[in-house]
């Protein structure tokens, strides 16, 4: 059974556990989250000048959309003013920001019958952790614009307890880090680089798809099976995600059960502490970082 949890009191180690047994929590916007959204708004609308970002698909060819993304997202990622309002965020909702760490927030463009690939790659079923995260990781989501049922995400709750065959064992986050994510802009019609898939038919129905308005908040744990759905709005759905380690749950290996991620290496050296921006401690990281056998 999976639970959904709305709007939730609970404290946040409460909610760790009920997230690492595959529960969904769901928050309406705060202060922080509605900042956050309308700064990528400004700079999404500087970018896309004069389209309206989720329509500007339908004016702009491939090569100068993937453009427009290649100097808008990392401006978004890197801004400082971007990690400032994830850490309020984190504070809004109830988090120790003494323990609490997060990458870097992403802007994502997931777009409608057009492209799908490098910075537009709308990701097939997976989890988080065949991608090197670690079992304790927890993922924030958040519309930048209005989005519906066919343009979000889809959990295929029956498989958070059941693996699912999969590619990860074929990869290592080190080496996607050197060679695979700096390529991202030089796919504009066809993803050639090789990422963790699913080895097996998925069953995706009946799945959940959770709907919030703009700044509205979707928490779950990165052992989620999930899918991008395909898009067929007409429009580009715009949303931001980060992720979040707890320092206690990285030092005790609390988290989700690993039921099929072979993955090596690992993404916590990315995780910065809410309060000073500073990183795990290196012998805690490499704990973690295995290597291909």
């Amino acid at each position: 059974m999976t639970v959904v949890y709305f709007d939730s009191p609970m404290s946040d180690d409460d909610r760790r556990r009920k997230l690492f047994g595959g529960d969904l929590f769901v928050y309406s916007p705060t202060r922080h989250s509605l900042e956050l959204v309308a700064f990528a708004r400004e700079m999404a609308e500087e970018a896309f000048a004069p389209h309206f970002p989720p329509d500007a698909q339908h004016h702009l060819a491939g090569r100068a959309y993937v453009d427009v993304l290649a100097g808008l997202k990392p401006a978004f990622i890197n801004h400082p003013r971007s990690k400032e309002l994830v850490a309020g965020m984190l504070a809004d909702l109830g988090a120790d920001l003494a323990q609490t760490y997060f990458d870097v927030p992403r802007l994502r463009t997931m777009t409608s019958e057009y492209l799908n690939a490098g910075l537009t790659l709308q990701f097939e079923s997976h989890r988080d952790t065949w991608f090197s995260a670690p079992m304790s990781q927890i993922n924030f989501w958040m519309p930048v614009y209005d989005v519906e049922e066919a343009n979000v995400m889809a959990f295929h709750p029956p498989y958070f307890a059941n693996g699912v065959r999969n590619s990860s064992r074929d990869y290592n986050y080190g080496e996607w880090v050197a060679h695979g994510r700096t390529a991202a802009a030089q796919q504009i019609d066809t993803e050639t680089r090789k990422q963790p898939e699913a080895e097996e038919e998925i069953q995706r129905e009946p799945d959940i798809r959770v709907i919030t308005p703009p700044g509205g908040i979707l928490i779950f744990s990165g052992a989620q099976l999930h899918t991008t759905v395909p898009n067929t709005s007409g429009k580009t759905r715009f949303s931001i995600d980060f992720r979040a380690v707890n320092r206690r749950d990285v030092e005790e290996r609390a988290g989700a059960a690993n039921v099929d991620s072979g993955c090596t290496g690992t993404t916590l050296g990315d995780f910065l502490r809410a309060t000073d921006l500073t990183q795990l401690p290196p012998e805690l990281i490499s704990s973690y970082d295995t290597v291909p056998a």
